[in-house]
């Protein structure tokens, strides 16, 4: 089944955010020192990440021409006006918390190399197991952010597995048209653009910037035009270079 990891990963978000709104008794001094721990392992998630490009000046283009593209669409405010949407319905009387937690464990979850990569092995090979990783870390962040952040976390499962289910989807025939070269590419170059966004969500949720990391996401989009641009090119090179 194509999408069984996805769909085990979009229930883990959910049961971890049922766990975390049970979890009543936590010390606010131990919700922040849990929520700064994790945010440290979240940049070192993503510095780790941003250090697999081999042609960073993509990474960087990318984040230039995806960050003009964000912030001309406003996908952090639309972002915002959905979380905000979704607390008015559900009704919750915190201080914002089923915008904030949504958008912020959206945009972790989805926002990294696991999320396609797991996708595509589950669509190309048929394969969970990366899946089935990142829903057991996913569950367990899921009663942390949950009991720190608020219910809002559990509305992040639904872009989740519309993603993720998305890409396995469209892997089951992208071996078709997409050379293997091409997509070896694309998986590194988006994954250091994801680590940089990835450094930006931790730093977020330390308190230390106020980064639309959600206006960057145009970047991914960005980084497969660019990395197709430049394997096509190189190839016209090397061609005519073989009959000159």
């Amino acid at each position: 089944m194509v999408l069984l990891g996805t769909l085990v990963n979009g229930l883990a978000i959910i049961l971890g955010a049922l766990l975390g709104s049970l979890v009543k008794n936590i010390p606010e001094k131990v919700k922040s020192t849990v929520m700064q721990a994790i945010s440290l392992a979240v940049i070192v998630l993503g510095v780790s990440m941003g250090l697999k490009s081999d042609q960073f000046l993509i990474v960087i283009g990318s984040l230039v021409a995806g960050a003009l593209l964000g912030e001309r669409w406003d996908l952090e405010e639309k972002l915002n006006r959905l979380g905000k949407w979704l607390e008015n319905k559900v009704g919750a009387k915190e201080n914002g918390g089923i915008a904030k937690g949504f958008v912020t464990t959206t945009l972790i979850y989805v926002v990294g190399a696991m999320a396609i990569i797991g996708a595509l092995d589950s669509g190309l090979r048929g394969d969970h197991s990366v899946l089935y990783t990142k829903s057991m870390l996913d569950g367990f962040s899921a009663i942390i952010f949950t009991s720190a952040l608020g219910i809002g976390v559990i509305f992040s499962a639904i872009p989740v597995m519309i993603y993720q289910g998305g890409i396995a989807l469209f892997a089951t025939q992208i071996d078709r048209f997409i050379p293997s070269e091409l997509m070896d590419t694309f998986i590194v170059e988006m994954t250091a653009t994801g680590g940089i966004m990835i450094i930006a969500i931790g730093l977020n949720i330390l308190g230390l910037t106020q980064i639309r990391v959600a206006n960057l996401l145009p970047s991914i989009l960005v980084t497969a035009i660019l990395v197709t641009c430049v394997y096509y090119w190189s190839s016209i090179i090397a061609f005519f270079s073989f009959f000159g």
